[in-house]
């Protein structure tokens, strides 16, 4: 069975939105978009990087689909990544879209969950889902996510789109490997491990 891998970049406050530039969501009045590359460094590059090595597609909401479609599309080919992005399948669920233009893409059909759900039961390698905040959501609620690779990035913004928001399924996750990079941003990889337990002092 496919794994369903959600990647995301954080603040430390759980912050998603708009890591990658000022105008890339906006919603809400959001005004900290391009937060990230600031508090980057070649080491979460590597981590990325290796992320990508056991996947062969990519599950991706409207939103960030819309982002990427336009810009992978004519990145540089110099950057190794543009190949990468370009060529894995994308599979896309919207409720507005009708046709995908870049190369690789699919819209689902259907009810989402049972779309993922006969994802995860096909032949092929791993499926990250990139962003796409509402729809990794959606995913959580319905216990398809199969691990969570995280970056996470000594910044505070205070507002805007979370991970892990307010109605969060409460999960107890097994870390399966945690490091930080030169920069100071926590890398880790998590695995849900049932419900969370409670005790006392």
């Amino acid at each position: 069975m496919r794994q369903i891998i959600v990647c995301t970049f954080l603040t430390l406050d759980g912050v998603m939105q708009a890591p990658g530039g000022p105008d890339e969501d906006v919603q809400s009045g959001f005004e900290h978009g391009g937060w990230q590359k600031p508090v980057s460094d070649d080491e979460v590059g590597a981590a990325i990087a290796g992320w990508y090595e056991p996947s062969d597609a990519m599950l991706l909401g409207r939103k960030t689909y819309e982002i990427f479609a336009s810009y992978w599309p004519t990145a540089d080919p110099a950057n190794p990544f543009t190949h990468r992005m370009n060529s894995m399948h994308k599979y896309v669920a919207s409720r507005t879209l009708t046709s995908l233009e870049w190369e690789n893409s699919t819209l689902l059909e259907g009810d989402v969950v049972d779309a993922v759900r006969n994802l995860k039961e096909s032949d092929g390698g791993d499926i990250n889902v990139v962003g796409s905040g509402d729809f990794a959501q959606t995913l959580m609620r319905h216990g398809l996510v199969d691990e969570y690779r995280l970056t996470i990035h000594p910044v505070i913004i205070g507002t805007g789109k979370r991970l892990f928001a307010d109605g969060a399924i409460p999960t107890a996750l097994e870390p399966v490997s945690v490091t930080t990079t030169k920069g100071s941003t926590v890398v880790g990889v998590y695995r849900p491990n049932g419900k969370p337990t409670y005790d006392s002092y």
